[in-house]
This record gives C-alpha cells, sequence and structure tokens, in this order.
C-alpha cells in the first residue's frame, strides 16, 4: 500500500470546510486525549483552536519532555552540489536561475568534512540539487567513503531516489533520509515544478517509504510551509507521518516545519505563515505524534528559535551554510536560500545551555564503529 490513496482522499475533501467547521469543544476535547485521531489533529490545527495555545503549549512541553527530555540535537548541511534539472519555482537552484553551478570534488569534501568536524558536529546532513548525470548515487556513495571517516551519522537531501538506491546507500553508512512534498496539494504541485524529474507527485510521495523499506534509520518528511494554505499541507504531512510511524515502527519519524524564505529568483509565498501559525502547527504536530522528532531549522531567527524551545523541538541545525562549499571555501557562491539565524556551532551550545537544554553532537553510533 501506498500514502497516496490517503493523500488523495483528503486532497478532494472540503478542508476549508472541515477546519471552519471545528469548534471550541472539539479543540478541548482532543487536547485532553491520550491518543488522537486525523480528526483531534485537523481540530488542532483549526482556527478554533488559536484561543487555546497556552493550553496546547503546555501539553506540547510536557510531551517533549516526557519523550525527549532537555536535549536538542545539532546537526549541520553539506551542500555536495547545486547542478539541477529542475524548475520549482520557490528554489534558487532551479536550472532557469543564472547561478554560478559548481560540485565539489573529492578533496574539497575532504575540506568540508574536516571544518565541520572541527565544531564537534557528529550528524551531517548531505544535499544536492536534482541532477544524476553530475551527483550520481555513484557519485554520492564515492562522497560517504570520505565523509563517514568524520561523522557516524550521515542523512541526505537530494533527489527521489529507488529502493535499490536507497539501499545502495544504506549499506554505505547512509543512516537518515529527509524528504520534503514541498506542498501535497497535488493540483497545486504542477504550477510549482512545471519541469524535471521533481514534477512527478506520486514519485515523490512515496519516496519516504521507500527509504524506510530500504533500512533507514531516520526518515523525515515536511512540507514547504508557504506555498499552499498552510493548514491543508501542516494537516496531510502530521498525517503522513502517523501513516509511516504506524507501518515502519521500527524506524524513527521526524518531520521538519521550514518556511519559505528569499532566494534566487522572483517568486514569493503565496500563503503567509506567521509566527504564531507555525508555533500553532508545532504544538498539533506534538500533541497528535509525542514520539516524532521535529525540525526547525536556520530558516528561522535566533530570537524565534530560542522562544520556541520548550514547545517541541528536538532537533536544530546550527553553523550552517546553504551554498556549495560554504563551510571552508570562498567564492562567488549562490545559496540555495537565505538563512536568518548565522550563529555557529560553538554559539548555539551556549544559547541552548542557557536555556537549560542539553546539546547533543551524537546519539549515534554504527554497529562495528
Amino acid at each position: 500500500m501506498s500514502f497516496y490513496p490517503i493523500c488523495a482522499e483528503y486532497n478532494d475533501a472540503n478542508l476549508a470546510g472541515q477546519f471552519r467547521s471545528v469548534t471550541e469543544q472539539d479543540v478541548k476535547r482532543a487536547i485532553n486525549k491520550t491518543t488522537l485521531s486525523p480528526e483531534d489533529f485537523l481540530a488542532l490545527l483549526s482556527p478554533a483552536a488559536v484561543p487555546f495555545i497556552e493550553e496546547m503549549a503546555q501539553k506540547a512541553s510536557q510531551l517533549t519532555l516526557q519523550h525527549f527530555g532537555r536535549t536538542i540535537q545539532l546537526f549541520t548541511p553539506l551542500y555536495l552540489s547545486n547542478f539541477c534539472t529542475n524548475r520549482c519555482i520557490y528554489c534558487g537552484f532551479n536550472t532557469k536561475n543564472d547561478i554560478p553551478r559548481t560540485q565539489l570534488d573529492p578533496e574539497q569534501i575532504e575540506e568540508e568534512a574536516k571544518a565541520i568536524a572541527a565544531t564537534g558536529l557528529k550528524h551531517l546532513l548531505i544535499l544536492t540539487g536534482d541532477a544524476r548525470t553530475k551527483a550520481s548515487p555513484e557519485y554520492l556513495k564515492s562522497c560517504l567513503e570520505i565523509l563517514s571517516k568524520y561523522f557516524p551519522s550521515v542523512s541526505i537531501e537530494i533527489y527521489a531516489m529507488t529502493e535499490d538506491e536507497y539501499a545502495m546507500l544504506v549499506n554505505a553508512g547512509v543512516d537518515g533520509l529527509t524528504m520534503f512534498q514541498e506542498t501535497y496539494n497535488e493540483n497545486l504541485y504542477p504550477k510549482l515544478h512545471p519541469a524535471g524529474p521533481k514534477k512527478d507527485f506520486r514519485n515523490r510521495l512515496d519516496a519516504p517509504e521507500r527509504g524506510c523499506k530500504a533500512g533507514m534509520r531516520v526518515v523525515n518528511i515536511g512540507a514547504l510551509l508557504g506555498l499552499d494554505v498552510w493548514q491543508h499541507d501542516a494537516l496531510i504531512t502530521g498525517i503522513h507521518a502517523a501513516y509511516l510511524q504506524n507501518k515502519y515502527p521500527d524506524v524513527d519519524i521526524a518531520v521538519s516545519l521550514p518556511r519559505m524564505r528569499t532566494h534566487a529568483g522572483n517568486f514569493r509565498a503565496t500563503s503567509l505563515v506567521s509566527d504564531q501559525d507555525l508555533v500553532q502547527n508545532m504544538l498539533a504536530l506534538r500533541i497528535f505524534l509525542p514520539r516524532a522528532g521535529i525540525t526547525i531549522s536556520t530558516r528561522e531567527n535566533a530570537q524565534f528559535r530560542e522562544n520556541i524551545l520548550p514547545l517541541g523541538v528536538t532537533r536544530m541545525s546550527a553553523g550552517v551554510s546553504t551554498e556549495v562549499g560554504g563551510h571552508s571555501q570562498d567564492g562567488d557562491k549562490v545559496g540555495q536560500f537565505d538563512i536568518s539565524d548565522e550563529r555557529s556551532v560553538e554559539e548555539m551550545c551556549k544559547v541552548l545551555k542557557n536555556h537549560g537544554y542539553q546539546p547533543v553532537f551524537k546519539d549515534w553510533e554504527p554497529i562495528g564503529a
């Protein structure tokens, strides 16, 4: 079975009407339940839940402490390549954008690895554009031979792969997969992805499940908030995560909550997502899925990231560059998007400790290490 029929059912439903029909009693009932249904999750995302944000925050904070303690796992992205064949209108790597294109060679990868490892980080997320002739599975495998010397945990955020390709990378040392659907609105999806391999909605939708089957330890999903009405994408993201949790209980299912940021190109968010909206999304998700990891990236500014620490966050990026080779190399580079929190790993650790949290550099060691 695929998640696609479930996603299609929600796309066909009158979600706007369902959100409008939620009552205060529906919200109170959802907050007080131990195990929530998708209908309860919808209630917590609805406008009717806004007056109950404080109660939701207390419940979400309690659940986060219960399942994760006062810990925040830190990681950083490493961009290997920005060649891309897609024309995603919201992305700086869009193949139509006139930006410098580059891809790291083995020597440059080693330099980047050393620079990142010097900060103490042990969890790495590697990213590429969608250009198989450049960043092929074989290229990625060769990169892992270098990176695995420095990092016990390497995740990938790249183009959608086959189950066999994911299995090959798992055998090479990858233990995590991040795959954003961007938007779960199948009608809107082609307008945002007019050309390139990524325009195949279902192939991308089923990629996280292929990763689960291939043996990924962690599978992280999400929608890019601002592409569609945020409640709609938030709802289906959470239901997708619940589907994966139930079907693959041995896989750590996590969710990221990225908001649109400025980038090369002219596209701007079509749906505004306020700080309060993002907080409501996170609180509802934590109450619906108490065991799911939640990532807040440097797309968000420093003050906001600090303010939401108690509300459900379990993972944060630090010392971030969205440029290829941005950790160790100077030059004329363009990032995938602009970041808002430019603090170093050391600075982030100090901030977390000042707030009473333990920054976690390493919570995973592969067998035989």
